[in-house]
């Protein structure tokens, strides 16, 4: 304990002063938020001030439209206009559990409600309103983001798969897959991914309210490949068209993706002369394998056609795309085609044709995947594949200005990792 004449000295009686000042600003700061802002005590969150009065209600499971109106007391015919006007005019036939929110605004507590606003996604929100006539209208009010631009750098170690390395360097699982997905035109994961390599991207985090709320795009890659160093920009054209090009404007995106599923192991590679584990003797192997689980997704290298599609007793049940005049893929020992790709149906570049089997001669389940060139077979792992689309002469002049504005966030953000910066 200590002595009376040091509790009572000057010092701590001041202390004691402005400890009990700020006790007091609390108290007066918890009566005024009790005063405008409470509960209803059935999680309907409830906003009160002299001009209006507004409750907002969080969608549960079982809840509909219909439900939530008639408890804020709206009549069977009101509520079927307003379920009729956010059809038409806002494209919203339900709700979503544990999502979306609506918001009943007043004029006062015992006031009918004079507006409602439905909050499906951060950056939306759906107004209905009471005309003077007694009609409701909606209208839509699109919220813009706050998005930042970050940056990620990482080194592949001994041992390290590009997703371990990836996640290591605290790039988001979204964007580690598109990131992926990208490289996959360029590079063979399962070859060209050594230790020493270093890599980055610049992307975006969308935020509201000062919260992150989701991963945006993809700006910029770079990834020092055997093969040299790969960079993509992502860019607009004039016309609206969105892509990714090299650091002189040409199209970075392929025609034809070198390796179809994403981190699969290369089992058995491209070669004239291989032993077949089946058969026994020597022939060649004009294709690529890559090991899957039985059922894995299969999707399309590049957009093209079904030329043929059925089962041979080596291929087992193959597919066959034509991509172009001088392009065609195929795709063998699946367990099982996706359903409506037959012969002569159009498929988009990553769209599901079939599912990973063991059928024909197989010693497993495993994807076998060839590229041929003007009829002849090409090592999928080497062959140079068309680029989708070059910029134009005028479209180029702003890549290269704009590319420039990248690079110079990408080495301002190397030197700070911890910031972001409004592009």
């Amino acid at each position: 304990m200590k002595k009376a004449k040091n509790i009572l000295n000057p010092t701590n009686i001041a202390r004691g002063v402005i400890a009990l000042a700020i006790i007091l600003v609390i108290v007066a700061v918890v009566l005024v938020f009790a005063r405008h802002f409470g509960t209803s005590g059935d999680g309907v969150g409830i906003l009160s001030s002299d001009d209006e009065h507004r409750s907002i209600v969080v969608v549960a499971a079982g809840d509909t439209l219909s439900k939530l109106l008639t408890d804020q007391g709206f009549s069977n015919a009101q509520v079927l206009e307003i379920a009729k006007v956010l059809k038409s005019d806002a494209d919203i036939t339900s709700l979503r559990a544990d999502s979306d929110k609506i918001e009943f605004v007043r004029e006062n507590a015992d006031s009918p409600v004079s507006k409602i606003v439905i909050i499906p996604s951060p950056w939306r929100q759906v107004e209905i309103t009471c005309a003077p006539d007694g009609k409701w209208q909606c209208q839509t009010i699109d919220i813009k983001p706050d998005t930042r631009v970050v940056y990620r750098a990482g080194e592949i170690m001994d041992g390290d798969s590009f997703y371990l390395a990836g996640a290591r360097a605290g790039i988001p699982d979204g964007i580690l897959a598109e990131v992926y997905d990208l490289l996959a035109f360029e590079m063979d994961f399962e070859r060209d991914v050594r230790a020493g390599q270093t890599f980055s991207v610049l992307y975006e985090e969308n935020y509201s309210n000062g919260k992150k709320v989701e991963n945006g795009r993809v700006l910029a890659v770079q990834f020092e490949a055997l093969r040299g160093n790969v960079k993509m920009y992502r860019f607009r054209t004039d016309d609206g068209k969105t892509g990714y090009y090299d650091e002189n404007g040409n199209g970075a995106i392929k025609s034809l993706k070198r390796t179809p599923i994403n981190n699969a192991k290369v089992t058995s590679s491209f070669s004239n002369s291989r032993k077949h584990p089946v058969l026994g003797y020597t022939r060649a192997h004009k294709g690529v394998d890559f090991r899957a689980s039985t059922g894995t997704p299969i999707p399309a290298a590049g957009a093209g056609r079904v030329v043929a599609r059925g089962y041979n007793n080596g291929h087992g049940n193959y597919i066959k795309l034509r991509h172009n005049s001088s392009f065609e893929t195929l795709y063998a020992h699946m367990s099982r085609f996706a359903k409506g790709v037959v012969v002569g149906t159009t498929v988009k570049q990553g769209q599901t044709i079939g599912y990973v089997g063991s059928t024909g001669l197989s010693t497993g389940p495993h994807l076998h995947y060839e590229i041929i060139k003007d009829g002849k077979h090409v090592n999928p792992m080497t062959v140079k594949l068309p680029a989708i689309s070059n910029l134009g002469k005028k479209d180029k002049e702003r890549f290269l200005e704009y590319r420039k504005t990248l690079d110079a966030s990408i080495e301002h953000l190397s030197e700070h990792p911890n910031w972001f910066i409004q592009l």
